[in-house]
């Protein structure tokens, strides 16, 4: 509930702040677009580092177009695009019927935006292929429920996992088991880790595993350990944005103390120790950097990542407690469009589904069922250049939020200057209403 208040409450802002604009004699679906990219931002980042999931933009996942924009300026920019659109066949159809004749106003804005989407897709740049990876992504979990006492005593993910890898035959670069599909920390249990050297060993390959590691102060990491083809470890990358309420309890000491709420906190009984670093690792000879479930929903990771000169992207996942709801389709969604921002391929692995290949153009080239036992091999063409969305950032946002500032200071300048709504209400004008404001 407090989640569901706390999204509410952004669109309400929104709404609220376009009121105070049309009351000023300012109304504009450019101003509407701008509004709503500057709110989603916000979402993005606030509260509890961000809830940017369900970014209206994120409907063009499957449109060249939609993705084409995503290259130049994210998911902000499809965002602003899909509003304007809208709110401009909005004001056409009003001045249809009320036979206006000014209707070449929206049918102008209308006919930009599909001038600068023809341009934009067009214009798109195309990454440089640097090589190719011969990859095998493992979705080991078949089970559309929690595991028993009895399966989780005996490993059951962990030893599903093990079963696909047994099947892999040949030579690979890259071998991927998802999130939670380890338990327990190779580093800290011989067996474990030896079969994984094992396994690097025969197929000759990097080895991604997930699993919970050592944190300080005896704290846990959400990590993926990442194990060289001679068995050696490379290294760990620790997640840094943990889901709030799902793998820690933000002011947990605080809200023990309100009565009925203890009992729904012990639901999430440990808090994960959040890492404060990336990491880069090697596959094939080709460079890339991995990022673990909620931190694909965030541009940021991937698009420092491509700028840093990582040459793919693998997301390790595990959405098995959302079982057959719309979320892991969304979720790949998500790692379509951070493919199309970078110009980077994504291999997007999920213990229990969906998992998928996605190149660096945005479009999926292979897809799992969701709680299937599969497994996912081919090889993708890495890349690396930069696009305009990794170079400028959120350069969307930041023109939103100028012309949003801007379209305040003149509009409650005019307002002040014209005797409407001036200090103390000195010089108000009863008689001028919304309908008489113009249109800007």
């Amino acid at each position: 509930m407090p989640f569901v208040l706390a999204n509410a409450a952004f669109p309400t802002a929104m709404g609220a702040l376009l009121g105070a604009y049309t009351r000023r004699g300012v109304r504009s679906p450019w101003l509407v677009a701008a509004l709503w990219v500057v709110f989603e931002g916000l979402r993005a980042r606030f509260p509890l580092g961000g809830l940017p999931w369900a970014e209206v933009g994120l409907v063009l996942h499957d449109q060249s177009w939609g993705r084409a924009l995503a290259t130049w300026g994210g998911i902000p920019l499809a965002s602003f695009v899909i509003v304007a659109v809208n709110g401009w066949l909005l004001e056409l159809g009003i001045a249809a019927a009320r036979r206006r004749r000014h209707l070449w106003v929206p049918a102008a804005a209308l006919g930009t935006i599909v001038v600068v989407v023809a341009a934009a897709t067009a214009l798109r740049p195309t990454p440089q292929a640097t090589g190719h990876v011969t990859y095998a992504l493992l979705q080991g979990n078949d089970q559309n429920r929690d595991l028993t006492d009895e399966e989780e005593a005996n490993d059951y993910l962990t030893r599903a996992h093990f079963a696909l890898a047994e099947q892999l035959d040949g030579r690979y670069d890259l071998v991927v088991f998802p999130e939670s599909a380890f338990e327990r920390d190779p580093q800290r249990n011989p067996d474990l880790r030896d079969e994984v050297v094992d396994l690097a060993a025969r197929l000759d390959a990097t080895i991604v595993v997930n699993a919970r590691t050592a944190a300080p102060d005896d704290g846990l990491y959400n990590a993926n350990l990442v194990y060289r083809p001679d068995g050696t470890l490379a290294g760990q990358y620790a997640k840094r944005h943990l889901v709030p309420f799902g793998e820690y309890v933000p002011f947990r000491s605080w809200l023990e103390r309100i009565p009925g709420v203890a009992g729904a906190l012990d639901q999430v009984s440990f808090d994960y120790t959040a890492g404060d670093r990336r990491k880069a690792f090697t596959a094939g000879g080709h460079r890339f950097e991995t990022v673990i479930c909620f931190e694909s929903a965030f541009a940021a990771p991937a698009r420092d990542a491509a700028r840093d000169g990582a040459e793919f992207l693998v997301v390790s996942t595990n959405n098995r407690s959302y079982r057959r709801s719309g979320l892991s389709a969304q979720h790949v969604a998500l790692s379509q469009m951070r493919a199309a921002e970078t110009g980077r391929p994504v291999l997007h692995a999920a213990i229990s589904g969906i998992s998928a290949v996605i190149d660096a153009d945005g479009r999926v080239r292979d897809r799992t069922e969701l709680f299937a036992q599969a497994i996912t091999e081919g090889r993708i063409t890495t890349t690396t250049g930069t696009t305009p969305f990794v170079r400028l950032g959120d350069w969307v946002l930041a023109l939103c939020l100028v012309g949003v500032v801007a379209t305040a200071i003149v509009a409650q300048r005019r307002w002040v200057r014209g005797g409407a709504g001036g200090p103390e209400g000195v010089g108000a004008s009863p008689e001028r209403t919304p309908r008489d404001a113009p249109v800007d």
